[in-house]
C-alpha cells in the first residue's frame, strides 16, 4: 500500500521481492504471454548472433595443455605495440566523454584515402556502421538483398529491422553471384549487401564482375561494400577495391579488428558520399568509438610496419595450411582472406572434427549458422598455432 494505493508488482514474474514465491503458474503463463505481447513478431524469431567458445570457456571445459584460438578471424599477431600505448595513454580522458565527432580520426582516415572528412563515418566496428545503415535508409515496405552464407551480422540486423530480406545461393565455387543478385532487384529493394572477401568463405568477386553488376542497379539502391577484410586482398590482381569508384550509391564499410588486431575495442569506419554520411551522422550514437578505441586506431595507422607484418604472417601461415590440407586430401576453398574454409562430406564428419580438435585446444568455428553445416572455417594463426593444429590434425588420424 503505497499513499492509500494498493499495488500488485512481480518481479520477472518468478519472484516478489523478498525471495517468497510469486504467483501461481497459471498466473505466471499468463504474465508470459503478456509480456511477449510487448515483443514485435520479427523480434521473437529473431535468430541472435552467436560467437565462436572463448578461450575462457574451452579452458573451463576441457582445459587442455595448450589452446590455439583459430575461430574467429582476429588477428593472432596481437596489435600495433604503438596502439597499446595510445591506448595507455588515453586512460588519462577516460572521465571526459569520447569526441563525438572522431574528428581527428576522420581527418586522419581522410588525408589518407584521398577523400573529404564529410566522406567519412565511424563507429563500433564495421558493423556498427552496418546497424546505422540499417536504421536510417529503411521504409517498413522496403527490402534487403544478399547472398547466401555470408556474414551473419547483417542478417541479424536486417531482421532486427523488420525488413524483408532475400538471399539469393553462393556459385557452385561459394562466391558471390552478383549476376543473380543483380537480376533480383525489385522495385522494393533498398539496400545490397556485398562482402568482398566474403565470410566465411574467403571468396571474392573481381572487378570486372563488380563494374558489370554495378551497372545494373538503380541509383535509387544502396550497395554496401563489407571490406573488413580488404587488407589481405588489396594486392589481389582483379580485386575490386571500392574506393577507388567513388559510386554515389556504394558505401564502403572497413574495420581495425581485422588486419590492425583491434577487435576487443570495437572500431570500424565507413566512407560514402557526403549526403549518406551526413543522414548517417544523425542516427549515430553521439559518443561512439570510445576514446581508447579512436586512439588505439589513429596509432594504428601510423604503424605501417605491423599491419604489413600482419599481412604477411596470414599470406604465408594461408599457403602454408593449403600444403598440408592438399597433402592430406581435404578440400578447402581458396582464400583471399585471413580464414580458409575447410569442406567435408556431410555435417556429422564436420561436427565430429570440430569437437575433437577443440578437445586438443584448437578451437574452429563449425558454419551452420552461415547455412553450411557441413564447413569448417580456420583462421590464419601465428606459426606456433598452425603448428599446434597441424600435430593435432594428424593426432586425429584422419
Amino acid at each position: 500500500m503505497t499513499n492509500g494505493v494498493a499495488h500488485s508488482v512481480t518481479m520477472f514474474g518468478s519472484y516478489t521481492p523478498n525471495g517468497a514465491l510469486g504467483d501461481d503458474l497459471a498466473m505466471v503463463k499468463l504474465r508470459s504471454k503478456n509480456m511477449s505481447m510487448l515483443v514485435p513478431a520479427h523480434i521473437r524469431t529473431l535468430k541472435p548472433y552467436i560467437a565462436g567458445k572463448t578461450i575462457e570457456e574451452v579452458v573451463r571445459e576441457y582445459n587442455p595443455p595448450r589452446i590455439s584460438k583459430l575461430a574467429s578471424n582476429e588477428n593472432r599477431l596481437g596489435c600495433s605495440p604503438d596502439a597499446k600505448e595510445a591506448v595507455i595513454r588515453s586512460m588519462d580522458q577516460i572521465m571526459n566523454y569520447p569526441d563525438p565527432a572522431s574528428k581527428v580520426l576522420r581527418e586522419r582516415l581522410a588525408r589518407q584515402f584521398g577523400i573529404k572528412t564529410e566522406n567519412v563515418i565511424t563507429g563500433s566496428g564495421s558493423e556498427g556502421v552496418m546497424a546505422l545503415i540499417t536504421r536510417t535508409f529503411f521504409l517498413d515496405t522496403e527490402e534487403a538483398l544478399t547472398a547466401d552464407a555470408t556474414f551473419i551480422g547483417f542478417v541479424v540486423l536486417a531482421n532486427s529491422r523488420g525488413v524483408k530480406l532475400r538471399r539469393v545461393p553462393l556459385t557452385e565455387d561459394y562466391r558471390f553471384d552478383l549476376d543473380a543478385i543483380a537480376a533480383a532487384i525489385r522495385p522494393e529493394t533498398k539496400v545490397i549487401y556485398l562482402a568482398n572477401p566474403n565470410n566465411p568463405t574467403g571468396t571474392y568477386f573481381t572487378r570486372d564482375q563488380f563494374e558489370a553488376f554495378h551497372k545494373k542497379v538503380p541509383d535509387h539502391v544502396l550497395v554496401i561494400m563489407d571490406e573488413a577484410y580488404f587488407e589481405y586482398a588489396r594486392d589481389v590482381e582483379d580485386y575490386p577495391d571500392s574506393m577507388k569508384y567513388r559510386f554515389d550509391n556504394v558505401i564502403t564499410l572497413r574495420t581495425f579488428s581485422k588486419a590492425y588486431g583491434l577487435a576487443g575495442l570495437r572500431i570500424g569506419y565507413g566512407f560514402a558520399h557526403e549526403e549518406i554520411i551526413s543522414n548517417l551522422i544523425k542516427v549515430k550514437l553521439p559518443f561512439e568509438p570510445s576514446t581508447p578505441a579512436q586512439a588505439a586506431a589513429l596509432a594504428a595507422l601510423d604503424d605501417s610496419g605491423f599491419l604489413e607484418r600482419s599481412v604477411k604472417m596470414v599470406h604465408s601461415g594461408r599457403q602454408r595450411l593449403y600444403d598440408f590440407l592438399s597433402a592430406r586430401n581435404v578440400h578447402y576453398v581458396e582464400s583471399v582472406s585471413n580464414s580458409v574454409m575447410t569442406v567435408f562430406e556431410n555435417e556429422k564428419k564436420a561436427e565430429w572434427f570440430t569437437d575433437a580438435m577443440l578437445r586438443k585446444g584448437v578451437i574452429l568455428r563449425r558454419l551452420p549458422a552461415f547455412g553450411l553445416p557441413n564447413c569448417v572455417r580456420i583462421t590464419i594463426g601465428t606459426p606456433d598455432e598452425m603448428e599446434h593444429f597441424e600435430s593435432a590434425f594428424d593426432e586425429l588420424g584422419l
